[in-house]
């Protein structure tokens, strides 16, 4: 929805003769014109209709006969004679009354100017009533011509697919009391609401701070992975201030025509001053905001045009207006630096990925709206869904209603959101899928693998579930693990301990089975991927040092995996790189075929009952679990207790 400035009936109906917004989503001199046809002809036809009324007289119609016997008989003072009609007015009887008249249709009779004249009567003659010949004359046409007029000034500039209209900003505005959210329903970011408080009270008592001389922050950029709630606190900071919210995508300013783009920021901030206070928020900032010279080969003018007209206008925008700009990215690191310097976007809001406790108040605001069963426990919930963003557990909670629904239930259980979890993390679960049965042993052996070796390391995630039903595209079984906390660090023994879990289910195949498949494929370029990051970001290899080969910043906010960058080290060291990484994998796998041939019974005992239940999950888990513990500690017993792990993983 849009903002209607006018809150009044007149003054909306005025709006439409003068192209400003009204209803809808449109901006100014946008509004649809054929309302405005419509009141045009409706107030032509009350005039008509009023004018017929007012000089509607008392006439009396009558035969041609009994015309022409009131003429012969002296009571006739005046007659009008028309091309149509004959008018007479009638003598008075009594001077108190107006004067009566009668009319008849006119016949062609050639002796009825001779019995006027006979009997003395005035007489004239009438053109008659012409005003339906104006209206289709004069009034029409007009009508026709305005309608025209105003569809082609819709068309050419006044709609928003007009020519002229490609300057105007496509921005979408929302009244104060349209917009809905306040901080009550952002849960989570609590570092980041406090942030913001201030720039909520600016807008409410800015004299508080410039009777002070301090100035209000002219820009505000939020940081943060997609989903963790950028858009919504924005929402939020407006509706508890209760000033009108501009949102637009910075994918909006750039058109296909020069300039365009350039337009669109004077007019978007021209809007703004309008409005005053309000909130500006341009949301993927980094669509319009990318550094200037970034690729010098395939530069992009309009863009950086764009660019420039809008460090121009936060550069000489008053602070003291009363027009905040808000931003958000998930990609700062590829920013203009001059858009990030004092007197632009002063303040830079971080928006990390929630914690246990953030993603149980996340759960609390989400889950008002859904019948929960007694059994649902949202603290146990955030604690299995580790590295989900606000987004992510509004889904969750989501699938879990649809599960519930699907299956005629009345309230939603935990086992509804388990399986929620799971369908979102693991994909589509497809029993259907047809696995011969050595295709399934495999995998049974292979999900084992992983989960042995996980349960045999003192330093890895706990196992919470194991399973060779069919899940997404390409998974035909998964191991999951989940942390008891939230971890922010790793050491080189969690990152060694997490490759020989990658790595176990090939080596069960390759103990069980004398042979290996394809389905060790995502596991390899994972496991490869950490140990080139530990080599090339890290510094944790002995042979190259604590050195990096990694120049660029990668992205706080998304997870690309490793990226390949231009090479600035010498070939003899690219070759030192692959022959460590080489050697770092040879030695985990040598570890790992090691501990499930000490423990080969325990992998088959495990394969057994993976193939019989599809699915090991909760005591079941934790019994095998705690046999497996038993056998190391019996074998070890100085070995150290299990740590806690970092973060969730499904291998397949």
């Amino acid at each position: 929805m849009a903002r209607n400035e006018q809150k009044d009936p007149l003054s909306r109906f005025l709006n439409r003769f003068k192209g400003q917004p009204g209803d809808g989503d449109r901006g100014p001199g946008q509004r649809k014109m054929h309302f405005s046809i419509w009141y045009f002809l409706l107030a032509v036809l009350v005039i008509f209709w009023f004018h017929s009324i007012v000089t509607e007289q008392e006439t009396n119609r009558v035969t041609y006969s009994q015309f022409k016997q009131l003429i012969k008989s002296g009571k006739v003072a005046s007659v009008v004679i028309g091309p149509d009609m004959v008018t007479a007015t009638l003598k008075k009887t009594d001077d108190k009354q107006p004067a009566k008249t009668v009319s008849a249709i006119r016949v062609e009779d050639p002796g009825l100017v001779r019995d006027l004249e006979a009997q003395g009567i005035k007489f004239s003659g009438s053109m008659g009533d012409r005003w339906l010949t104006t209206l289709v004359s004069w009034v029409v046409p007009l009508a026709i011509f305005f309608f025209l007029w105003s569809f082609l000034m819709r068309r050419i500039g006044g709609g928003p697919q007009g020519v002229l209209s490609v300057g105007k900003a496509k921005v979408k505005i929302y009244a104060e009391k349209e917009i809905g959210v306040t901080f009550d329903d952002v849960a989570g970011i609590d570092e980041a609401k406090a942030e913001l408080e201030e720039v909520v009270q600016f807008l409410k008592d800015p004299g508080k701070f410039e009777k002070l001389g301090g100035k209000i922050p002219k820009g505000v950029l939020l940081l943060g992975a997609p989903g963790t709630g950028k858009t919504l606190l924005a929402r939020a900071v407006a509706g508890e201030a209760g000033v009108p919210f501009f949102s637009m995508s910075g994918s909006e300013f750039v058109e296909m025509f020069v300039g365009v783009g350039a337009a669109r920021v004077r007019d978007l901030f021209g809007q703004a001053k309008e409005h005053a206070p309000c909130i500006i928020f341009v949301d993927e900032l980094d669509a319009l905001g990318k550094a200037r010279g970034l690729n010098p080969i395939g530069g992009h003018d309009e863009r950086e045009q764009t660019l420039n007209q809008l460090l121009v206008e936060m550069d000489g925008f008053d602070p003291r207006a009363g027009v905040i700009i808000m931003a958000a990215t998930n990609r700062p690191e590829i920013l203009d630096p001059a858009l990030l310097r004092p007197g632009r976007f002063d303040r830079h809001v971080a928006i990390d990925r929630p914690d246990i406790r953030g993603r149980e108040a996340i759960l609390n605001v989400h889950a008002q709206q859904v019948k929960l069963g007694p059994d649902v426990d949202l603290k146990k919930i955030a604690a299995m869904t580790p590295g989900f963003v606000g987004a992510d557990l509004a889904n969750l909670i989501n699938e879990a209603a649809l599960i519930a629904a699907r299956r005629n239930r009345e309230q939603v259980t935990m086992a509804d959101f388990q399986e929620a979890a799971d369908r979102i993390i693991g994909g589509l679960e497809k029993r259907n899928r047809a696995m011969n049965p050595k295709e399934k042993e495999i995998v049974a052996y292979h999900e084992s693998g992983h989960a042995l070796v996980a349960m045999s390391l003192s330093n890895t995630d706990p196992v919470s579930k194991i399973s060779i039903i069919p899940r997404g595209i390409a998974a035909l079984g998964y191991t999951q693990q989940l942390p008891t906390e939230d971890r922010y660090l790793m050491t080189r023994e969690e990152l060694l301990a997490r490759l020989k879990v990658l790595l176990g289910g090939r080596v069960a195949e390759e103990i069980i089975f004398s042979d290996i498949s394809t389905g060790a494929q995502n596991d390899l370029q994972r496991a490869t991927d950490i140990a080139r990051r530990m080599i090339m970001e890290y510094g944790m290899s002995e042979k190259l040092g604590p050195l990096t080969y990694v120049r660029e910043t990668r992205s706080a906010h998304l997870d690309l995996g490793f990226v390949p960058r231009e090479r600035e080290y010498s070939e003899k060291t690219a070759q030192q790189i692959d022959e460590e990484m080489v050697s770092m994998i040879e030695e985990i796998h040598r570890e790992v075929r090691k501990i499930l041939t000490e423990q080969r019974e325990m992998l088959e005992k495990l394969a057994r009952i993976l193939l019989e239940k599809e699915t090991i999950d909760g005591e079941e888990l934790k019994k095998f679990q705690d046999e497996v513990r038993a056998g190391i500690s019996d074998d070890e017993p100085g070995r150290a207790a299990p740590q806690i792990g970092a973060r969730n993983r499904i291998s397949t």
